[in-house]
């Protein structure tokens, strides 16, 4: 049942990296879906109609910043699952693998209200002077991935001191 469990990880992860380029093309080639979700989503005080066009592209970049950093912990998370679903438990690979994820997942909770603050600054760049703004939103989102990426930290550190006892273990047989 592992060995199937990782093997799915290991394709949903692999989907994930087809699908990112995919959608940002997409919404680079059709910048009026951005607008769409951020008007939707954000929840900022924004006078929608002063936003021009490059401003959108600003955000589409920065979205994508923020997005690149998820991007690359998912290509190691794939790689890590990838040797699990092949059995492939205890090498120093997958620590590695799992240790960059760990800190690519902690890198982007630190990044999101830096992504946030950057997006309303310029979605509010055309606003009268006094009227522009500067939004910081942090929260449980942010802790919850922060503790995540600290665990898979320590199963990756873990898994390496299975390595050293799994090599141990064979010097005495």
């Amino acid at each position: 049942m592992t060995l199937k469990l990782a093997g799915l990880v290991y394709w949903a992860a692999t989907a994930w990296l087809i699908a990112l380029p995919v959608c940002a093309l997409y919404v680079l080639m059709d910048i009026d879906v951005l607008i769409r979700i951020a008007q939707q989503n954000l929840g900022l005080p924004i006078r929608w109609f002063s936003v021009d066009v490059w401003q959108w592209y600003g955000v589409w970049a920065a979205t994508l910043g923020y997005l690149a950093i998820g991007y690359f912990g998912v290509y190691f998370l794939r790689r890590a699952f990838h040797a699990f679903a092949r059995g492939q438990w205890f090498n120093v690979d997958n620590s590695r693998s799992l240790r960059l994820f760990a800190i690519l997942l902690v890198v982007q909770a630190l990044v999101k209200p830096l992504h946030f603050a950057a997006c309303s600054v310029l979605l509010s760049w055309n606003h009268p002077a006094g009227e522009r703004m500067l939004s910081l939103s942090a929260g449980s989102n942010e802790l919850v991935l922060i503790v995540s990426g600290l665990v898979v930290w320590v199963l990756a550190d873990l898994l390496l001191a299975g390595i050293a006892a799994d090599t141990e273990n064979r010097q005495f047989v």
